[in-house]
């Protein structure tokens, strides 16, 4: 494994290129640890000489034997999941039902040590499979789900339940399985608070696009008067609003509404029935703030437009190609006053970053 402060700062010295001729201070840097860092962890089921083991396999190659690595660890993996790992297979490996055509596993856990555990098969799961499921799930002390095609089998939930600690206060997630969530947790955390200090003092009201399940909405809230967040997805809407319940926040409201059609809506082109039945009125919100985490292909030209209206911006971004696309066309009404670079996903090429950027006024950023 390549070391770590290494490909770290192939990392730092990526982004100073990519940036390059664009006026952005000097980037903070947010490390992982180099082991243990992932929540979530996916494998292959390999079956062969009546032996049963994780595989994993080359990138770009078919799933064959020749392309196979096997993993009995994976350090990647939170240490819960490593623990777990030879405790499923060898249980699994014990019963004709859960062995016969399993295919794939998916873990979910979490810091604390919760687990939600996704067998996936090649078979239809009938009584049998439930039984066996249920005392795996017993055995264990985990939660686990069944699939296949066409099939869902949730025998006891389909989440796990995160705590984050930011600042001086914990925030509890509901995560849902198959929905998306940030794979490093020690480094969530650091986002988190790197997010927060960016919005000290920026008070007024915040719009947020792409708000998923309400990571970065609820601690943000506590410096905003009131919070806007809109999603799109109707699962991660869900848990958004049981987090929000759940942590006892009374200034968010969320609006099922893809980043497009916000702006739609924002700029008087369409009228959404999905805000009135969410008591949401427009025009109670002075927004002075946007906070946006956007796919990997950016924002697209019209939010963009909508984004550059606003005094200030906090972008988090998981491509900093679109992001430096995206500056390009923002510089021209903001200034870059932070920048940092979280290592969301170490020994990786992915760059997870983040920007805050104030408006100017007569060529200065706004104070």
């Amino acid at each position: 494994m390549r070391d770590y402060t290494q490909q770290l700062q192939d990392k730092k010295d990526r982004l100073k290129t990519l940036f390059a001729g664009l006026d952005v201070p000097e980037w903070e840097v947010y490390e992982s640890p180099d082991k243990h860092y992932r929540m979530r962890a996916e494998f292959r089921i390999w079956h062969e000489g009546g032996e049963m083991f994780y595989a994993m396999f080359e990138k770009g190659q078919k799933a064959s034997s020749a392309s196979m690595i096997r993993c009995d660890r994976f350090e990647a993996a939170s240490e819960v999941v490593n623990r777990l790992m030879p405790e499923l297979i060898a249980a699994a490996a014990q019963s004709p039902e859960l062995k016969k055509r399993w295919y794939a596993v998916e873990f979910l856990s979490t810091l604390s040590g919760e687990m939600l555990v996704t067998m996936i098969y090649h078979k239809k799961l009938g009584d049998g499979w439930q039984q066996a499921a249920q005392e795996l799930q017993e055995r264990l002390d985990i939660a686990v789900i069944g699939r296949s095609r066409g099939q869902k089998i949730v025998l006891k939930q389909d989440y796990v339940t995160e705590t984050l600690r930011v600042g001086d206060r914990d925030f509890h997630y509901r995560q849902i399985e198959g929905s998306f969530t940030q794979p490093n947790a020690a480094v969530c955390r650091k986002m988190l608070e790197w997010a927060c200090r960016a919005a000290e003092g920026l008070g007024g009201d915040l719009l947020e696009l792409y708000c998923g399940n309400g990571n970065f909405t609820l601690p943000l809230s506590r410096y905003f008067r009131q919070v806007l967040a809109t999603e799109i997805s109707k699962t991660s809407v869900g848990a958004a609003q049981w987090n929000i319940e759940a942590n006892g926040i009374g200034n968010i409201k969320i609006a099922r509404l893809s980043a497009e059609e916000f702006t739609e809506a924002y700029t008087g082109k369409r009228e959404f029935t999905r805000l009135k039945e969410g008591g949401i009125a427009l025009t109670d919100y002075a927004f002075s703030t946007i906070f946006v985490d956007p796919p990997r292909a950016g924002i697209d030209e019209q939010t963009l437009k909508l984004v550059s209206q606003l005094d200030n911006i906090i972008y988090i971004s998981c491509n900093p190609e679109t992001l430096r696309a995206n500056l390009d066309t923002l510089a021209e009404t903001h200034t870059v006053e932070r920048a940092a670079l979280f290592d969301q996903f170490p020994f990786t090429h992915h760059i997870e970053s983040g920007v805050l950027l104030k408006k100017k006024i007569l060529g200065k950023s706004k104070r």
